[in-house]
């Protein structure tokens, strides 16, 4: 069984815990960063096969027929261009190339990459208004299923993961076609697309999800990376509905940040998976500067590890939101060093999650949980 750490703290933000159980600052291993130069290290050895990446995304900027629609609220705000650099490409490389760029350079990553094999690239779909279209005055990022769909078949490595909002009106014929697609997920972010994951008026939805055994991979927890959010559909117990209703559920984050009726969303979320067998939760974004020591946390509590799954949140991977020496108080210097010089993002993301005890069995799920004979 799953079990609540006795009376343990919330880890909040930027503080962690040293050994000797004295706070640790951000800007204190920020510093260490800056000051530890990684040595030479030998490459980690590659798996037989390579894990998968379920939780990787794309971008554009609506170039080359993409279809890609970025809100005016998420253009103005100064993450947009940090977003852009962190895929690892120019605004002129796109509206030259068209926004197929975006995912030629997560394929040629993951394609270097020997520890990953794979990755699944998610669509995000918008709010829906009140007329059944798309709101472009709510939304703030719009990357449409056909897409990442087109352009993931072009690329043996990457796997099309859907996203759909269930309040559009042709939401489950939707279903089907990114099911026939090779969809092998359905990714939301409740808190930015307006949907409630508790709604009784999209049980036609879940039902619908079960039946094409398509995983549900949804944000909980309180969302930080979009201009606004309703963070009250990031509380993990609205996830009931769908676990009741059979759908498989995979919490993104293991809902590690913000909180709902005055209790953390992780304290929220772990009596759910005592309760349904098919909650499980990835780990992505869990070594990100505002989520430290929360994986170290979530490795303690008993059974976890048997639900969690590999992702990374790609491209939310880059200096300085992560660095192996933000966690010198859960690794030693040497496996920092040993990840830091890692040139493959994907490599020293498996190196750095090893590190800090990620049992061989949370990377491997991924293959077991999705329908994997879609991406062949």
């Amino acid at each position: 069984m799953i079990h609540r750490p006795a009376s343990t703290p919330a880890v909040r933000y930027w503080h962690t815990l040293s050994p000797a159980g004295r706070p640790c600052s951000a800007p204190v291993l920020l510093a260490a960063a800056l000051v530890a130069l990684p040595g030479t290290a030998a490459e980690t050895a590659a798996s037989a096969d390579g894990f998968v990446d379920i939780h990787a995304h794309a971008a554009g900027i609506g170039a080359g027929d993409s279809g890609v629609f970025i809100g005016r609220e998420m253009r103005e705000s100064f993450r947009f261009p940090i977003y852009l650099r962190a895929f690892g490409v120019t605004r002129e490389e796109v509206e030259r190339g068209g926004d197929r760029v975006v995912i030629d350079r997560i394929a040629a990553h993951v394609a270097s990459s020997r520890r990953v094999r794979k990755a699944v690239v998610l669509a995000l779909d918008g709010v829906v208004g009140p007329d059944g279209e798309l709101d472009r005055t709510t939304t703030q990022v719009y990357v449409p299923n056909d897409f990442v769909a087109r352009e993931t078949a072009r690329h043996p490595q990457l796997c099309f993961g859907a996203s759909v909002n269930p309040h559009r009106p042709d939401a489950l014929e939707r279903l089907d076609r990114v099911r026939e697609a090779g969809a092998v997920l359905v990714k939301w972010i409740p808190n930015i697309m307006g949907i409630d994951p508790a709604d009784e008026a999209i049980r036609p939805f879940y039902e619908r999800l079960a039946a094409l055994d398509l995983p549900l991979l949804t944000h909980a927890g309180q969302e930080r990376s979009f201009a606004t959010a309703i963070d009250l559909y990031g509380d993990p117990h609205r996830l009931r509905l769908p676990l009741s209703m059979g759908v498989t559920v995979i919490a993104a984050h293991i809902a590690t940040t913000g909180e709902n009726a005055g209790e953390d969303n992780f304290d929220r979320i772990l009596p759910l998976f005592d309760e349904y067998p098919n909650l499980y939760a990835d780990i992505s974004s869990l070594t990100q500067i505002n989520k430290l020591g929360y994986l170290a946390r979530a490795l303690k509590v008993p059974d976890l590890s048997g639900r969690l799954v590999y992702g990374t949140d790609w491209p939310l991977q880059f200096f300085p939101l992560v660095s192996p020496y933000y966690h010198l108080n859960h690794i030693g210097l040497a496996e920092a060093r040993f990840a830091a010089a890692l040139d493959n993002p994907w490599d020293r993301d498996v190196a750095l999650k090893e590190a800090l005890h990620v049992p061989g069995h949370v990377f491997a799920r991924g293959e077991e949980l999705l329908p994997m004979e879609r991406c062949p």
